[in-house]
């Protein structure tokens, strides 16, 4: 079984070699002792999230602190081009489901966005509440998919924002029923953003797919069967990966 992983703040790996001794404390170190309960001689990740990763052996426990001693350490860079997915609000916790998967499938950027037929919608003290929840899951998916990196999580979206995303893509994608384009039978870019529009559970608006369109997005289906806007994007970057990571 692999080695559960907890993270640091990031600068608390630089220069770690063999032999050097980190601390997991704060709300991490208390996950280590009180849930995990891991015990001397155990073995575990150490990580910043922001690309370093360290195996290490517990060498003491604390109230609210792991004591760790790493073993070796392991660098990677930011994936290059990067997945961006542009993920409509959604009703009965869907968005959610979306994020979570996406994170255990590579993507890089998550954008929250406040489509029109979008029946949740984050508003005054929701704003703020609604990125700090899914901040939260991209951490936890992370840590159960053993990434090197911790998705940023951006500011809720307007539909003149994700407009202007597009325009700036390597690659605009939009996700959508009545595409004629397969996701599948496309040429990616070799850098920059991929940037992958989802709509809510009602779809998009006829106004939505043409704006994203005059911006350079180009629509596209995934089979001829509808997904649920949980299961399209994470669908969506299974296709990308297969065309380039998973390679």
């Amino acid at each position: 079984m692999t080695a559960p992983l907890f993270l640091v703040a990031p600068g608390v790996l630089a220069g770690a070699t063999a032999g050097t001794s980190v601390a997991v404390d704060g709300a991490e170190g208390h996950h280590a002792v009180s849930v995990h309960r891991l015990r001397l001689g155990e073995h575990v990740l150490v990580g910043d999230g922001v690309g370093t990763q360290a195996s290490a052996e517990v060498i003491g426990v604390e109230r609210h602190t792991l004591l760790t001693r790493v073993i070796d350490v392991q660098v990677r860079v930011a994936a290059d081009p990067r997945f961006v997915l542009v993920q409509a609000l959604a009703k009965g916790d869907r968005d959610e489901q979306a994020i979570e998967a996406a994170t255990e499938l590579g993507v890089d950027v998550v954008v929250p966005w406040q489509a029109s037929r979008s029946v949740v919608q984050w508003r005054a003290d929701k704003v703020a509440r609604g990125q700090a929840r899914w901040e939260s899951l991209v951490v936890a998916a992370t840590k159960q998919s053993r990434r090197f990196r911790v998705p940023q999580v951006l500011p809720l979206a307007r539909t003149s924002e994700v407009i202007a995303r597009l325009s700036g893509a390597a690659l605009g994608l939009v996700l959508h029923e009545e595409a004629e384009r397969p996701l599948a039978g496309l040429s990616l870019p070799s850098s920059g953003d991929i940037v992958l529009v989802v709509g809510p559970e009602g779809g998009l608006a006829d106004t939505e797919v043409a704006a994203f369109a005059a911006a350079g997005a180009v629509p596209v289906r995934l089979g001829t069967d509808v997904l649920r806007t949980s299961t399209a994007g994470p669908a969506a970057l299974a296709v990308l990966n297969a065309k380039s990571r998973w390679r």
